[in-house]
């Protein structure tokens, strides 16, 4: 994998870091095409149930390369979107791990994430419209999904940027750590998220994720369709199993 993203196993767990620190982290096109690989690494893997996505150098993100972008580059990839990720985020949970700044389309890869994990003094925000450009690979319509609309308004049209107890109050931070302990607080949700079934993990974040865009009449039906897989399983056999036998499940993924 290219040296932009560094790629880490642990159990189950994939940490995929962004390796530009001297930039920032800014994304560029061979930083875009490294994320994508390891995000496919991570679905095509049948033993990682969980990834995380933090930034090397004390900072998560600072967005897109402008330098790069001056000199031609829009840092896409065809199928996936700006970084590799705001079009096609991943079928497993992905968890951002940010220290210092995830701002303009840094911010919007953390909203591509299923759970945040933030230091107290991180700062986001989608000030894309301080440069003249505007949020345009999803900062402007999933910040409005994850937080009031008129908050997500204020910010998206002063290009402001809101702090980590900010985005804990409003929901789109799930836990605020001490500066430095990002990563430590992420490793810990994945690792109590990777203990579960990863059938029922998968589609529990799918149906999260798809529900509020089904038609009210086929609620239901959709459901079931994506929970059949899940309780016909081995696994679902297993959890069983385990349960009444007082001993840790052994997944299987099928």
């Amino acid at each position: 994998m290219a040296d932009e993203v560094l790629s880490e196993r642990d159990g189950g767990i994939l940490v995929m870091t962004l390796n530009r620190p001297q930039a920032k982290n800014a994304v560029n096109g061979a930083l875009a095409q490294a994320l994508a690989s390891a995000l496919d690494e991570l679905d095509g893997d049948d033993s990682l149930n969980v990834g995380i996505l933090t930034g090397a150098g004390g900072s998560f993100s600072a967005g897109m390369d402008l330098k790069a972008f001056l000199q031609g580059e829009f840092p896409t990839v065809e199928g996936r979107g700006f970084g590799g990720i705001t079009e096609a985020p991943p079928v497993k949970p992905l968890i951002a791990a940010v220290e210092g700044y995830a701002l303009a389309g840094g911010c919007e890869m953390v909203l591509c994430c299923d759970l945040v994990v933030a230091a107290s003094d991180a700062r986001f925000g989608i000030p894309e419209t301080r440069v003249g450009l505007l949020a345009g690979a999803g900062g402007l319509i999933r910040l409005p999904q994850r937080i009031p609309v008129n908050i997500a308004m204020e910010y998206a049209l002063t290009g402001a940027h809101f702090s980590a107890d900010d985005a804990r109050q409003w929901g789109l931070v799930n836990r605020v750590t001490e500066p430095g302990g990002a990563l430590t607080g992420a490793r810990e949700l994945a690792a109590t998220i990777a203990a579960n079934g990863p059938l029922g993990v998968r589609a529990s974040k799918k149906i999260i994720r798809e529900a509020p865009a089904w038609p009210a009449q086929e609620i239901w039906d959709r459901q079931r369709e994506a929970m059949a897989p899940v309780f016909g399983s081995e696994d679902a056999k297993e959890g069983a199993a385990a349960f009444t036998e007082k001993r840790a499940p052994v997944w299987q993924g099928r």
